[in-house]
This record gives structure tokens, C-alpha cells and sequence, in this order.
């Protein structure tokens, strides 16, 4: 199974950068289709009422999701160590998390608004690379850790990172303004296709340490995710000569784009 891609900070924290111009065809849109998995609703009945049944569907349902969760988010321990569920279930007794898993239920009771966004996105993601895989996307609950988890194909939102900017719970803690502006609803589409591109081209080893590979490297991304959502979500300078590289190569495919090892000089 290939390492998990987590990100602790949501991608808005990064500077945002402008988007470019692109129309997929209809044909291919229709091709893709996204419904998220509400593995947090299963989630949140077993760790409120200990229904196990519940634990049951989210174990053989969604193995995946689980161990990830489990073992890699919230660190509690290997998914089959025998004690395992009643480790899980104490852990979320606190009364933070109680609140926390509360307030996910009655902030994201729908979601069909972002199921449609994520369809259209990736429609269109998908018709800029075509060899792409659509992933499975799944929401949950953690403890304020990860934005977005990604698993093999699988992408797991954490609701518990998009509360709003005047949520509490980010205050108390600490969340600065600038981050807070970023932990809303309208970022999780944006947040899904950056990190989830990410991790299927991520900034090779050599350069991960230097700061302007690793900006020149985002803003690739986000110049696709701008054109996969069809709006400028991602603003800045050192887009806008991206866009103008694009406009002016329009045959060049978007794999040798996000290719690019420096800033074009035209």
C-alpha cells in the first residue's frame, strides 16, 4: 500500500496564487462522477453511543479509511491490537472531542453542495490528465489534526478542520486570523484537488528543501486546481506568469506542465 499523503494545514495557508483559462469537453465530464463516503457518520454513532454495529460497517466497509484513521491520524495503536475499538472509543470521551464530533453533525448534516463541486473539478481534472484515477472520497473526524488524508486511491476529508473561521474551538487554540479564514467550508474542494495532485506529483527529494522550488512547485498545482474549479480561488504574482506561459503554449500537455523545473522565461 503506498504511504499516506497527510497534511496537517489546510493548502489555503499557502500563498495563493492566480489561476488559467481551460474548457473540457462535454464527453469526457460525463465520465466522472463523485459521492462522498460518510464514513463520519458512521464515525460519530460509535464514538457517542459505542453502537456496534457501526463499528462493524466501518471496519469492513471501509478497512482503509479505518487504519488510516486510526493508526496514522490519531496514532492510537495498530488497527488489529485487541483492545483497540475501546482505546478509540475513550479516546473521544473527552469533552472537547464530544463537542467536536457534535458540532461536525449539525455543520455538515449535508453535503451536497461539495459533492457537486468535487464532480465538476474532477470532471474536468480529469480531462486535463487523462491517466489520472479518480479517488475515493470519504469524510471523518479526527482531532483537529490532519486537513486532508490521502491513502492509496482514497481521500478522506476531516470536517472537523472546515468549522469557520469564528469557530471556538480554533480560537481557544490558538488558530491565528489567516489560518482561521482558511478552515471553512469553501475550501475543502479546493484543498482536495491540491493535495490529492500532490501526491500524485510531488516535488522531488532534491528540491524539497529549498524554498523557491517548493513555491514554483505549489503554484503549478494551484494553477491546475483554478482551472479544474473554473474560478481564480488561487491569486498572486507568480501565477499570473504562469497563466501567461500557458496562454501562450497551449498545446503543451498539463503532465510536461507540472514537469517544469523553473519559471519559464516566455
Amino acid at each position: 500500500m503506498r504511504k499516506p499523503f497527510f497534511i496537517a494545514i489546510s493548502l489555503c495557508l499557502l500563498v495563493s496564487l492566480a489561476g488559467c483559462r481551460w474548457s473540457p469537453s462535454a464527453e469526457h465530464q460525463a465520465e466522472v462522477s463523485v459521492t462522498i463516503d460518510r464514513f463520519d457518520r458512521m464515525e460519530r454513532l460509535y464514538l457517542t453511543t459505542g453502537d456496534v454495529a457501526a463499528l462493524h460497517q466501518m471496519k469492513t466497509e471501509f478497512p482503509i479509511q479505518t487504519r488510516t484513521l486510526i493508526e496514522d491520524v490519531l496514532r492510537l495503536g495498530a488497527v488489529n491490537d485487541s483492545d483497540i475499538n475501546i482505546r478509540w472509543l475513550l479516546y473521544y470521551q473527552d469533552s472537547t472531542l464530544q463537542c467536536l464530533l457534535d458540532d461536525v453533525g449539525k455543520e455538515y448534516e449535508e453535503l451536497d453542495d461539495i459533492n457537486r463541486q468535487l464532480t465538476a473539478s474532477f470532471r474536468k481534472l480529469a480531462e486535463m490528465l487523462p491517466g489520472i484515477t479518480i479517488p475515493r472520497v470519504y469524510t471523518q473526524i479526527g482531532s483537529l489534526d490532519q486537513s486532508i488524508v490521502i491513502a492509496d486511491t482514497a481521500l478522506g476529508i476531516s470536517l472537523d478542520k472546515y468549522l469557520g473561521i469564528d469557530y471556538p474551538l480554533y480560537l481557544h487554540y490558538g488558530y491565528s486570523k489567516q489560518q482561521r479564514a482558511m478552515m471553512t467550508r469553501s475550501c475543502i474542494v479546493p484543498d482536495c484537488l491540491s493535495f490529492y495532485l500532490l501526491s500524485l506529483y510531488p516535488l522531488p527529494d532534491e528540491d524539497s528543501l529549498n524554498r523557491d522550488a517548493r513555491r514554483f512547485h505549489m503554484s503549478k498545482i494551484q494553477c491546475l486546481v483554478n482551472m479544474a474549479l473554473g474560478r481564480q480561488f488561487f491569486k498572486g504574482d507568480t501565477l499570473n506568469r504562469l497563466q501567461h506561459y500557458r496562454n501562450a503554449h497551449p498545446r503543451q500537455s498539463f503532465e510536461d506542465f507540472l514537469l517544469l523545473s523553473q519559471m519559464p522565461q516566455n
